[in-house]
């Protein structure tokens, strides 16, 4: 299938805060807001306290984008009290709020109505990665290969925690595998880049489903990944960027989020 490419798309940023951080509970405030290491700010230049979505937001504004969504889970007013419109970052921020608990790709629908005509960079406001610049690859992939969506792939051995992606040696995306028991793929995809295409493909995908579905025993929450198989067996185009050399940190568990503030806190003198 082919995209309604743009020679300079506007690209909006979509970050899903709906979680409810139930590992690391209780916290007091939303785990996208913990603070992980330090930032100069203002005219003295002194370190002030660094929260978890801060790396994500500087990271698209460094690919030139300049708006974002922040899709909530309602009681999470503490994000848009912290973050604001977005001056301090040199973005634009909205707010939207998710009432359906069935999965990361609802979340992410919310922002429909606003998304239809944008290109989406989507990007989990609890996870640190590495490289800084790695949305502007995902940008300069897309332009060149007018792919449908462009993930971006990390090396990772805690295959039963991720997406693990196989991906040939052309950058094209066969599978995606959630959180196998067992797997020999080596990547597992953290951020991505997609076209109006995908935007329209998952809204329609969604609205397809029947509500009736959630409401049987035991169902599971649909991971975005399905979505994106979904779409690779509908005949979108779906690329990667592999950045092998990478770091993937989800502050998720307690053990992740001790490793990330040590990592990301320098040694500092009083």
């Amino acid at each position: 299938m082919t995209n309604n490419h743009l020679a300079n798309p506007d690209i909006i940023g979509l970050l899903p805060a709906g979680g409810q951080a139930t590992r690391i509970s209780p916290l007091p405030v939303s785990k996208e807001l913990y603070p992980i290491g330090f930032h100069a700010i203002g005219a003295d230049g002194k370190l002030r306290p660094k929260v978890v979505c801060h790396y994500l937001l500087e990271k698209m504004r460094l690919a030139g984008i300049h708006k974002a969504f922040v899709v909530l889970r309602p009681g999470k007013w503490d994000i848009p009290s912290y973050l604001g419109d977005g001056k301090g970052l040199d973005m634009r921020l909205g707010y939207l709020t998710i009432h359906v608990p069935f999965g990361i790709p609802y979340t992410l629908d919310q922002a429909y109505p606003f998304i239809q005509t944008s290109f989406v960079a989507l990007g989990f406001p609890d996870i640190l990665f590495e490289p800084q610049d790695a949305f502007v690859h995902l940008v300069k992939h897309q332009a060149a290969t007018q792919a449908d969506v462009v993930l971006g792939l990390f090396p990772t051995e805690q295959y039963q925690k991720a997406g693990m992606v196989d991906v040939d040696a052309t950058g094209r995306v066969h599978h995606i595998i959630e959180k196998p028991k067992f797997t020999e793929l080596k990547y597992m995809w953290a951020i991505a880049l997609w076209t109006p295409t995908f935007t329209h493909f998952m809204h329609n995908y969604l609205a397809a489903i029947p509500p009736e579905h959630w409401q049987q025993p035991g169902q599971r929450e649909l991971p975005i990944g399905d979505v994106i198989q979904a779409g690779i067996n509908a005949g979108l185009s779906v690329e990667a960027e592999i950045f092998e050399q990478g770091m993937y940190l989800d502050i998720g568990t307690p053990d992740d989020l001790i490793r990330a503030v040590h990592q990301f806190t320098p040694s500092l003198e009083a």
